[in-house]
């Protein structure tokens, strides 16, 4: 198969689960807004930073420890083997205070994330439930990762829109005909890992599966290749929780809790497009390991060509569906027809998704970045977006102009980072032709 083909089937099937995660979440916030309104929204929008810190975790661990396999194991080393093992039992510590947190202290969390009375009340046993249930989501983005890596993106692709239909199927059951509320909502959510890694699983046990379990202690040192090489999914998922947060906070003194459930609304959309273009990113990853460890640049640069181009062609796309249907996708979250959560939110959509122009390419290039094993410059682009700029552009732009200067602080930050990105670039070409001409 041609590296053009191989591509486009990785990177489809990828955004294809990804897409099937983001359904979920879309789903989930439709079900909770028909049974709780905007004060459930608004939950799920506090608990939502966790919920992002958890999956940067495990993803981190996850997609940089498969990196670390797919590299040595073209290059048909015996150290390749221990990344899978070691990166599990990794997760499963790291998961451990959260598990502790449901357990003891989920209502003074919400409070921490900015929850007044009524939301801690209304949210506890939702933050309790999911926090229960870590193990499984760092675990799933690990068995995930590396049966992608291990050249079988479409077990990777059921398993995740697997686990998504199980959680659409059963948040209907327990919120409705069980009458659970937003707990019954938290349990399918918490179930679903557990769906796909039990369909990614089948993997180990096939013909093609080149993956192997060794118990052995957690090596300290292949933790910290992998956590160096998952940083930009890291922050990649990081970003969206720490936008969340200050946004949150920005929001309520900006307007109180009816700007928030209008950001709730375009930050689920946002979970959406973000993961296409996570899809792009990592269902490219794969390839563009595998090429380096075997030495051909000529490929591992079409790879990055064509990643750039695919990640500008969905934004027109998407833009075009945001544009067009703005009031119509607003209008599924509003339930109790809000006009000011409306009017927030649509104009909010407007100038917020202009910013993934620049935000595809910018997470394409943190993802190659990675790939490739330049760690300090995916790390440098990452935390300019997901962090430094962000959090201090929201901030001065709400001072200046309210609540559009939030929505606004978002794609001036992302067309900041792709300059950098560009800057590294060139400067990374610049460097080999003068190699070359010596």
């Amino acid at each position: 198969m041609s590296i053009t083909k191989q591509f486009y089937r990785y990177v489809s099937q990828n955004v294809m689960g990804m897409m099937g995660i983001s359904c979920y979440i879309i789903v989930d916030t439709f079900f909770i807004s028909y049974v709780a309104g905007a004060n459930g929204i608004t939950v799920l929008n506090l608990v939502l930073p966790i919920f992002n810190l958890i999956f940067a975790m495990g993803s981190m661990v996850g997609v940089g420890s498969s990196i670390r396999y797919s590299i040595l194991k073209a290059q048909e080393k015996e150290e390749a083997k221990y990344y899978f093992s070691n990166a599990i039992l990794s997760v499963c510590i790291i998961s451990i205070p959260f598990v502790l947190a449901g357990l003891f202290f989920p209502e003074q969390l919400l409070r921490i994330m900015g929850g007044d009375d009524v939301i801690t009340a209304m949210g506890s046993g939702y933050a309790r439930t999911f926090l229960m249930f870590t193990p499984f989501f760092m675990c799933n983005h690990v068995v995930s990762a590396f049966v992608r890596n291990d050249n079988d993106p479409t077990r990777a692709m059921m398993g995740t829109i697997g686990g998504s239909l199980f959680n659409i199927i059963f948040d209907y059951i327990f919120m409705f005909p069980l009458g659970m509320g937003l707990t019954g909502a938290a349990l399918a959510t918490a179930a679903s890992p557990v769906c796909s890694i039990l369909i990614c699983g089948t993997h180990f046990i096939s013909k093609k599966n080149e993956v192997e379990f060794i118990p052995k202690r957690v090596s300290i040192r292949r933790f910290i290749e992998s956590c160096r090489l998952g940083t930009a999914a890291f922050i990649g998922e990081m970003a969206s929780g720490i936008t969340t947060m200050v946004f949150n906070f920005l929001m309520l003194s900006i307007a109180g809790n009816i700007a928030v459930a209008a950001y709730g609304v375009i930050a689920n959309y946002a979970l959406i497009v973000t993961a296409v273009f996570n899809g792009v990113s990592q269902g490219a990853q794969p390839l563009i390991s595998k090429c380096l460890g075997l030495g051909d640049d000529k490929s591992v640069k079409k790879l990055k060509r064509m990643g750039v181009q695919t990640s500008i062609a969905l934004f027109v796309i998407i833009y075009i569906i945001i544009f067009v249907g703005a009031d119509g996708l607003i209008a599924l979250f509003n339930s109790e027809g809000t006009k000011q959560l409306a009017e927030y939110a649509h104009t909010g959509m407007l100038i917020y998704f202009a910013g993934y122009v620049f935000a595809g390419f910018n997470i394409f290039m943190t993802g190659y970045f990675s790939a490739t094993q330049k760690a300090m410059q995916s790390f440098i682009c990452s935390i300019l977006r997901g962090i430094i700029l962000l959090v201090v552009l929201a901030v001065i732009f709400a001072r200046l102009f309210g609540m559009n200067g939030v929505w606004i602080s978002f794609p001036v930050t992302e067309f900041i980072t792709s300059v950098v990105c560009i800057g590294i670039l060139v400067q990374e070409r610049s460097k080999i032709w003068s190699t070359h001409h010596q």
